[in-house]
């Protein structure tokens, strides 16, 4: 992990200021295509919701029926380009050999082009859909990043209409508050070589469309966090996003909802993506454990 974090640093940070981003995001390719590697190991279909395209991986061998809707991350302004790819094709690919279950990813619509208020339209059809493929079997909400803070939003939007809630979430390094307004961040800027708070904001206003930026549904962590599914929450500790996993994760439990934190102290953000690593690797058995525990339950 100590040589992981030294190889970022040589890369820029396009989070440090709003214009460095808007300017990266000037030059975004499209969403790349599923890598050879999950299509070896997958049967791979991709389908449509609302215009946006939802990509299904179902194992070769021994699928459980279980699934899991994973959520990629990018700030909510970033396609999953292949380098992404390459972090979800870990993370993805070794929980699906650990646990046999279908990973749903949506790719949902990006700001500033599309908002919280669009995605929510789409992945609650998307949703509602994987539910009724699953029947009475386990459906797990999972993300990394902003994704996994909108994995958070759509369990609350399920609690809010009176949907089935999902059988889980599992979170890797969660974007809860896009607000960035957490005490604990400067402190934790000059430890991460991955991401900054300008950036963050900017996008995080984004994303609120017509929301005020700290609307439940675009930072999760300001929502009553009551009458929740069971949360696990693999956190880096060289992230500027710990503080507010730490929060979130205390106004949980304090409202009645099962949170289980692990944090990782020298991991950097979204580190499960370095496959390889004894924390990834730990991390991923542990995500494994619990999704195979719902089906024996």
């Amino acid at each position: 992990m100590k040589l992981t974090d030294w190889l970022l640093r040589g890369k820029p940070n396009v989070f440090v200021t709003e214009e460095r981003l808007r300017e990266a995001l000037r030059h975004n390719p499209p969403d790349a295509p599923v890598l050879e590697s999950l299509r070896r190991s997958c049967l791979v279909s991709t389908g449509t919701v609302d215009g946006h395209e939802v990509i299904t991986l179902t194992p070769r061998s021994g699928p459980m029926g279980t699934e899991v809707i994973y959520l990629h991350g990018g700030v909510y302004v970033r396609p999953l380009v292949s380098a992404h790819w390459r972090v979800v094709e870990d993370l993805v690919e070794d929980l699906i050999r650990r646990t046999g279950a279908t990973f749903v990813v949506p790719l949902y619509g990006l700001a500033p082009r599309y908002t919280a208020d669009d995605a929510y339209r789409f992945l609650d059809t998307g949703y509602e859909r994987v539910v009724q493929r699953a029947g009475d079997r386990p459906v797990f909400l999972a993300g990394d990043s902003c994704g996994a803070g909108l994995s958070v939003g759509l369990a609350i939007h399920c609690r809010n209409e009176g949907l089935r809630p999902p059988t889980g979430l599992i979170l890797f390094s969660p974007w809860l508050d896009v607000t960035m307004t957490n005490p604990g961040i400067p402190a934790l800027t000059k430890l991460d070589p991955m991401l900054a708070p300008a950036g963050f904001v900017a996008a995080g206003q984004d994303w609120a469309g017509g929301r005020s930026v700290t609307d439940p549904m675009v930072g999760p962590l300001h929502d009553t966090l009551e009458k929740l599914p069971p949360i696990t929450i693999h956190q880096s500790g060289h992230d500027i996003l710990l503080p507010d996993a730490e929060k979130f994760a205390a106004k949980a439990r304090a409202a009645g909802t099962h949170v289980d934190l692990r944090v990782w102290p020298t991991a950097i953000h979204v580190f499960v993506g370095a496959g390889r690593t004894p924390e990834a690797r730990q991390a991923l058995r542990d995500a494994a454990d619990r999704i195979r525990r719902s089906a024996r339950d």
